[in-house]
């Protein structure tokens, strides 16, 4: 579900989730996001009808938080290699082209593209609307999934 900007037109920061839906994607259960809501903790737009639908960049906001909730539970979710700089998305689009893919993960309101090769994305069956981690060295970077 989209909302509509002032222009008319659809924009991806304001997708609205279903509360299922923006649990299963943080990795929680559907009575720990009600309660969150109930808190305050997740920001959630409500419906007509008395229900609640959560941002996409609300659940993007708060995916790494919740992909390990000690911090040893979090370097177990991040692959244990030697780059420091890892970001945890959602990825956006894979696109197969030849021998290449591009990869398009969302972090917060931003993105970030990745040109990886096509067996390595299929190897890793990248999908979009699954957790990932850029994994930013220099001037590359790398994809991980995230499960």
């Amino acid at each position: 579900m989209q909302r509509n900007n002032k222009s008319g037109r659809k924009s991806k920061t304001e997708e609205l989730l279903g509360v299922r839906d923006a649990a299963l994607q943080l990795g929680i259960s559907f009575p720990t996001i009600k309660q969150w809501i109930y808190k305050k903790k997740i920001r959630s737009i409500p419906t007509a009808g008395g229900h609640h639908r959560i941002p996409q960049n609300e659940v993007d906001r708060l995916l790494f938080r919740t992909r390990g909730r000690t911090e040893h539970e979090r370097r177990e979710v991040i692959r244990r290699v030697s780059g420091r700089n890892q970001l945890v998305g959602r990825i956006e689009a894979v696109r197969i082209s030849g021998l290449m893919a591009e990869v398009i993960l969302s972090i917060g309101n931003q993105q970030i593209i990745s040109i990886i090769t096509s067996r390595s994305a299929r190897e890793m069956q990248l999908k979009a609307g699954q957790s990932a981690a850029a994994l930013i060295k220099a001037t590359e970077v790398m994809i991980l999934r995230v499960t």
